[in-house]
């Protein structure tokens, strides 16, 4: 009974941590408005015309939760069936393993788009096409206020420039299941398939990243820091956070002695058997 107190603190502590790394991102996008940056009228750079999204928030969150979805859950579940991953907890292992990666994939996510919004926020940027959405009804020399006509909440998203949003979230995620990948796919059968399922999800974060500069979103230089920080961070997470990469010993009969049992609960719940980590392909 004890046991299972632990393991519920332990879950309402993790779910506490993810709150607190969204919650800079959630204060400062329904409390706070960016930064007021004079301008320079006749700035070339905020002079660009007003685009469509070539890849728009839906379409964004569409490939980036499909993915997730898609990749995490089919290769936990094949790993779990195929008894390459258990865990020494007393919860169902499929769950057990969903909920490790699920959780520290939520955790970076909320970590790099706080991160981002805070440098948002604070900076105030304008976008190349400021000009256009603001659509001043008079412009001249260097402005420290300057009356907009546009519509309002455009003419505030128009001061988020620096750094990508998209960039720095979609290089998160394709980043983190790049490396999910690599940890998880583990099979001589897969030398080639592995690399080519990492190249497109780094590939379509890159393209983002293009599109937000050639749809004048962004200046390149904000899509430069933001595919930097997503990759920072997921990199981190992986290293720090999640277990993917971590050695384990091999799984263990219930009938061995009590030392060997010890010696189980001393180490992280999720395992995976050693001779999947053995990725040499014989010439």
């Amino acid at each position: 009974m004890m046991e299972l107190k632990k393991k519920k603190v332990f879950i309402l502590l993790d779910m506490l941590c993810v709150l607190v790394a969204a919650m800079p991102c959630m204060i400062l996008t329904f409390m706070f408005k960016p930064f007021q940056r004079g301008i320079y009228c006749d700035d070339e750079s905020i002079r660009y015309p007003y685009e469509q999204d070539t890849i728009s928030h839906g379409m964004m969150a569409t490939v980036t939760i499909s993915c997730s979805i898609i990749i995490i859950t089919s290769g936990e579940a094949y790993l779990v069936y195929t008894k390459r991953l258990y865990s020494n907890s007393g919860f169902n292992h499929y769950a057990a393993a969903l909920y490790k990666v699920v959780g520290t994939f939520l955790f970076g996510g909320c970590v790099s788009q706080s991160l981002t919004d805070m440098a948002k926020f604070t900076i105030g940027r304008p976008r190349p096409n400021f000009m256009a959405v603001c659509a001043p009804v008079e412009c001249n020399g260097y402005m420290l206020q300057i009356n907009c006509t546009g519509d309002q909440r455009n003419v505030t998203e128009s001061r988020l420039s620096f750094y990508s949003g998209h960039s720095s979230f979609g290089m998160y995620c394709m980043l983190f299941l790049a490396l999910y990948v690599q940890a998880r796919m583990a099979f001589k059968w897969a030398r080639l398939l592995r690399p080519a399922i990492q190249f497109f999800l780094v590939a379509f974060a890159i393209y983002v990243g293009y599109t937000r500069v050639s749809d004048y979103k962004h200046h390149w230089s904000d899509v430069l820091v933001g595919l930097l920080q997503g990759a920072l961070i997921a990199i981190l997470n992986v290293r720090y956070v999640s277990d993917f990469f971590k050695d384990r010993p091999p799984r263990c009969d219930q009938s061995d002695s009590a030392d060997n049992e010890e010696m189980e609960r001393s180490v992280p719940s999720l395992q995976i058997t050693e001779p999947e980590r053995n990725n040499h392909y014989p010439l």
